[in-house]
């Protein structure tokens, strides 16, 4: 059904392809690739989009304050900033089949003895050390899938088609963090932290069986697109543009991380809304988010409007988080509105995750074939540093700014990011 919808001048049903090692491949086989790329995708969005979402229940079950549990949910994006750079360059270096399998592994290893150890029982409590070191390592492992999936895809789609491939892919984040929005607070509450770090950790051995089945790589006769290898050669460290779409990138990730990690807290503390509500409003901004991405790549790999496309969505999501700023302010005085509070933040949340495929596209076409790894990683570094940095930061704005301060903020983040996707002269 998918393979029907693309444009299909590299498929050739009625003959298979052979990659250079001798191994044959189906002409549809990219979408095993694709579909692989997803699931490792959604495993660790699983992770580090669906823990934050048991925020309510983490900070009653681990005796942790606000500030406590910023620390823990930030090192988990701390450590993803700093492995996902070196694990991109490993990936240009190594190829994604050696780094995906061995990320994925020692994920999934990791996250199988958090849930042995690093739980609240009736005899112990684990303490905010011991649980934010380890959320850092499941963050350092996990580093491994977002370049090395990139590269794979861009390496097996043409161009025309990359920009749709990359947003389904890219829907892996939101269908992750949606399931475990949905799935695991209620699973906390439930059985608790070890089923809940045991349920992640199949899902990574799970990805990790599929990416050994499936994961190779692609024929190189004729597979490669020319508009990939023209810039194979420039190094992404020395290209200035692809620094600023990666910059811009991570600005526009800092009010989405805010709703992934703090739009729970946020609802039930401010909008006294039970886990039901939380659970749900964010599941529908992953549901939207998903549908949007999806959309996106298809629309502008048929308007070759990228860049515009990026620059409107920092527009409307910087629009979007003002008015959910001003309605928080409004709230705090008329409490009739407080029930609107779910709407606005499911529709900030979707508006500033629409983009990321075309912009991930974007940028590896910037980078070329023999670097997307590399840029990709970058990227994600500074996605991640948001990741690290908002948790923290939060606890803070709300002493000082109280939660209108927070949405204020984000919409700041992408009002910034919107110059920085102008093309230079």
């Amino acid at each position: 059904m998918m393979s029907a919808i693309v444009s299909c001048t590299d498929c050739q049903p009625s003959a298979p392809t052979t990659a250079g090692a001798g191994r044959t491949f189906g002409s549809n086989h990219r979408w095993k690739v694709l579909g692989l790329g997803v699931a490792a995708n959604a495993g660790f969005s699983a992770t580090f989009a669906g823990i934050p979402a048991t925020a309510v229940v983490m900070r009653q079950g681990y005796h942790l304050g606000n500030a406590q549990l910023g620390l823990a949910l930030g090192l988990l994006g701390l450590g993803v900033a700093l492995s996902e750079l070196p694990w991109g360059v490993l990936t240009d270096r190594w190829g994604d089949r050696r780094v995906l399998l061995t990320g994925l592994g020692a994920t999934a290893a990791w996250l199988f003895i958090m849930a042995i150890l690093v739980v609240p029982t009736k005899a112990a409590i684990p303490g905010v050390a011991l649980l934010s070191a380890s959320l850092l390592v499941a963050g350092l492992l996990g580093g491994s899938v977002n370049g090395s999936s990139g590269r794979a895809i861009m390496a097996w789609f043409r161009e025309g088609e990359r920009g749709f491939a990359m947003s389904i892919r890219q829907t892996a984040v939101p269908l992750g963090g949606g399931l475990g929005a949905l799935i695991l607070p209620s699973l906390a509450l439930a059985l608790g932290f070890g089923a809940v770090f045991g349920l992640l950790a199949a899902v990574s051995a799970l990805s990790a069986f599929f990416a050994w089945r499936w994961l190779h790589e692609p024929p190189t006769d004729g597979g490669s697109d020319a508009s990939m290898e023209g810039t194979a050669g420039r190094a992404p460290l020395r290209n200035i543009e692809v620094w600023r779409i990666s910059s811009a990138i991570g600005l526009l990730c800092f009010p989405q991380v805010a709703v992934l990690t703090f739009a729970s807290v946020f609802l039930h503390d401010f909008a006294g809304m039970g886990t039901a509500v939380t659970s749900a409003s964010l599941a529908a901004v992953q549901t939207g988010a998903m549908a949007m991405r999806v959309w996106s790549g298809r629309f502008t790999d048929r308007h070759g409007n990228r860049r515009q496309f990026l620059r409107l969505c920092s527009l409307l999501s910087a629009l979007a988080f003002l008015a959910l700023w001003l309605l928080v302010t409004a709230a705090a005085g008329q409490p009739a509105l407080m029930f609107l509070l779910p709407v606005m933040v499911v529709v900030a949340g979707i508006l500033v995750s629409a983009w990321h495929g075309v912009a991930y596209t974007e940028l590896a076409t910037l980078a070329g074939i023999g670097h997307v790894g590399t840029a990709l990683s970058l990227a994600n570094s500074f996605v991640f540093v948001g990741f690290c940095l908002v948790p923290i930061a939060i606890p803070w704005l709300l002493i000082f700014f109280s939660w209108p301060g927070v949405w204020l903020a984000g919409a700041i983040c992408a009002a910034i990011a919107w110059p920085i996707f102008l093309r230079q002269a």
